[in-house]
């Protein structure tokens, strides 16, 4: 099952999206559930009758699948090439940073530029939602409260991230980072050590590895960031990029308006994005 969140009619929805299609779901789903997060949070999506198609529709937007999630919580250096491109050590525990919703755009959005740095790079990423509540998962329970997969485009700004040894500034910037285009259950998707990760930008291939090859994977890293946070129903944990970021490249490359990114995760999706100069309400 492919569950997406969309704008239609100037209103937010969701639905499914299957074979290419965006359908609406029964009007009683919307009554008791108004969002995605509130229908994984019940298991909404497990009953038939509730999420059967109801009506295809031509979505105005695709947001992330999960528009507003409690928490986005991201895990740096989780490949051992990009680990070593970014002059690292490996961790010995899971190096885990924030990011906030208004820095996360949907399958097809445009990516702001930031108009204060040059150096904004990307890096292509297998992402998780959480489906139910949990606290202090064990290892061998984690399957049971993932609700499903998605590509992410962790967009990061590489002077402002460096400014401190913290990741906040350089990861946060409104509109620099992507997700979806749907959030695709774990039945769909199979063993997600399986997937092939690729980042392509304008066509050219720029990341590429097996899942398999995290050095903490998704159960380890779900068992890890319920032991000091309660993940609620929409929680985002998003696992770390491979190689091939544009920082680590000679000479580097960093993403300008008019450049298209594709996340590719095969059975779980492809992600395309393209980058314009940031527009908006300025104070």
């Amino acid at each position: 099952m492919r569950l997406v969140s969309f704008i239609h009619e100037d209103r937010p929805s969701y639905g499914l999206s299957v074979d290419g299609d965006t359908f609406r779901l029964p009007e009683a789903t919307y009554r008791r559930f108004p969002d995605l997060a509130t229908l994984l949070g019940h298991n909404g999506q497990s009953d038939p009758e509730l999420v059967k198609p109801s009506g295809k529709v031509t979505p105005d937007a695709l947001l992330p699948p999960i528009p507003a999630p409690g928490k986005i919580l991201c895990v740096g250096v989780n490949y051992l090439p990009h680990i070593r491109e970014m002059g690292r050590e490996p961790p010995d525990k899971p190096l885990v940073f924030v990011r906030f919703a208004n820095s996360v755009v949907g399958h097809g959005a445009a990516l702001a530029m930031p108009p204060n740095s040059e150096h904004y790079d990307f890096e292509g990423e297998l992402a998780l939602v959480i489906g139910k509540r949990c606290q202090r998962v064990a290892r061998e329970d984690t399957e049971a409260v993932i609700a499903g997969f998605m590509p992410f485009m962790d967009g990061s700004v590489r002077d402002f991230q460096r400014h401190t040894t913290q990741f906040t500034a350089g990861k946060n910037f409104w509109r620099s980072g992507a997700a979806g285009p749907a959030l695709v259950t774990p039945d769909e998707v199979g063993d997600v050590r399986q997937l092939r990760l690729e980042t392509r930008l304008n066509g050219e291939l720029m990341q590429s590895a097996s899942v398999g090859d995290l050095v903490f994977d998704v159960p380890a890293l779900v068992a890890y960031c319920s032991s000091f946070t309660r993940l609620e129903p929409g929680d985002v944990i998003v696992t770390g990029t491979p190689g091939g970021v544009g920082a680590a490249r000679t000479p580097p490359v960093w993403l300008k308006p008019g450049d298209r990114l594709e996340v590719d995760l095969g059975r779980a999706g492809t992600l395309a994005n393209v980058v314009e100069p940031e527009s908006g309400p300025l104070v």
